[in-house]
């Protein structure tokens, strides 16, 4: 059971992955035509894709197992931390952005 479970969630990360490489190609070409708000809330998408492509690289970093390795665990570790709380913090900036801007402009 353990197994599966980890096979499964190996494999949404790995798919997670390949959906933070097309969302940062998808941003990347995207034009704000000088909206100071707009290109804003592009970086805080592009960040929060690249943090969590960061964390995906780093979790399947973790599974590899080569002799030598294990002194490169612990920092993958703190790096998939951080990476997920940067995640975090740039989705939750997200709303509170929309919300300071619409304030602004009442």
């Amino acid at each position: 059971m353990l197994l599966n479970t980890l096979c499964c969630h190996s494999s949404v990360v790995l798919l997670s992955a390949i959906a933070c490489v097309s969302g940062l190609v998808l941003l990347w070409g995207y034009d704000s035509q000088n909206d100071e708000a707009k290109e804003t809330e592009r970086i805080l998408f592009m960040m929060s894709f690249s943090y969590w492509l960061v964390y995906c690289v780093a979790f399947g970093m973790q599974k590899i197992t080569l002799p030598g390795w294990e002194t490169l665990i612990p920092p993958l570790k703190i790096t998939t931390a951080l990476a997920y709380l940067l995640t975090f913090s740039c989705i939750l900036s997200l709303p509170l952005h929309k919300f300071a801007v619409n304030k602004i402009e009442e």
